[in-house]
């Protein structure tokens, strides 16, 4: 079968298409046959050996797939050959074919296609996680999506909205803009690129908290980091969550005096962890997003589609921060 790997450290153009011999489905697992793998941002980490977990070469970047189970393993009764599926694979991904523990697999709605499948877990999975579980969001809150266009900003806008909440996005073009505002924002902040000094750091934080309202926001969504984070912040509210999701522009320095100042909460969120940890509560989070996609309130936005050979572009494109939504590698 045809892979994508990673066989030396290094970006994207170092990722060779190469055969490997198909997976067997051993005790409690079963082999997927790929249909659609979405590229995310620890893929851009994990060639360059910069994310948590480092695998031993060859591998497969891709850690979300959809698709048909082609054969299942001895003591597997929940899930059955034919079944459509999709799954948190961590890496691997990028493949005809995976063998997988049922752990992190899921059957997908009849109406999901396969590049709406693989697009759910590692954003829709995480930001449902950051607002209930870490946000502890309620209807009425105010909350900042940073990096508004995203997959997984989308995904905080939807859910936000589904939530009962009002939702600013901040973003850095117009055209992403558009994109908020189709997810659902109530309005859009278009900030600037980084770096900042001081001043442009204050008048970023003044964008964001004209944009808040008087009271500042009881939740603010960080999946950029960098020079944005620390202005955020100055625009939460009193007791409010600051939820740290992602550092694309780079690993933010808060001044702690600020967090005093507004009584408020840094949250980590690390939806993979929480997986592993609190698996039951994951299964639960994961059945009502199918409920919200059926419902109509969710809806994965696959802005292109790229073959396995090209992988590596798509990787390169994600990591340019030229992405907006969800970009699929379809077999």
């Amino acid at each position: 079968m045809k892979a994508l790997l990673s066989t030396a450290t290094g970006g994207p153009e170092t990722l060779v298409l190469d055969e490997l011999p198909e997976p067997v489905a051993g005790a409690g697992q079963v082999v997927v046959a790929v249909k659609a793998c979405a590229i995310n941002f620890p893929d851009t980490l994990i060639i360059e050996d910069r994310y948590q977990m480092r695998p031993s070469r060859p591998f497969a970047p891709g850690g979300e797939i959809a698709g048909i189970i082609e054969s299942v393993g001895e003591g597997v009764t929940e899930f059955a050959v034919g079944d459509r599926v999709l799954a948190g694979c961590g890496h691997g991904g990028l493949v005809e074919k995976i063998a997988l523990t049922t752990h992190n697999l899921y059957k997908m709605p009849d109406s999901m296609s396969f590049e709406e499948g693989a697009s759910l877990l590692m954003t829709y999975g995480t930001s449902i996680h950051a607002l209930k579980d870490r946000g502890r969001m309620q209807a009425g809150d105010n909350v900042l999506v940073l990096g508004g266009a995203g997959g997984i900003g989308i995904s905080a806008i939807e859910l936000a909205k589904a939530y009962g909440g009002r939702v600013v996005a901040g973003v850095s073009s117009e055209a992403k803009a558009e994109v908020a505002r189709q997810a659902g924002a109530d309005e859009v902040v278009v900030y600037p690129y980084q770096p900042f000094d001081k001043d442009q750091s204050k008048a970023v934080a003044e964008m964001f908290k004209a944009a808040a309202g008087p009271n500042g926001y009881n939740i603010i969504y960080d999946t950029v980091g960098g020079d944005y984070s620390e202005p955020a912040v100055r625009s939460i509210a009193w007791e409010g969550r600051f939820l740290v999701v992602g550092f694309p522009a780079g690993i933010a320095k808060l001044p702690l005096n600020l967090t005093l100042l507004k009584s408020c909460d840094v949250c980590g969120v690390f939806w993979g962890a929480y997986a592993a940890r609190e698996p039951v509560k994951n299964r639960a989070n994961i059945a009502e997003l199918f409920a919200l996609y059926s419902a109509g309130k969710i809806k994965p936005l696959v802005s292109e589609t790229f073959p396995l050979e090209r992988g590596g572009d798509a990787i390169a494109k994600l990591g340019n921060r030229a992405a907006v939504g969800k970009l699929v590698v379809t077999m």
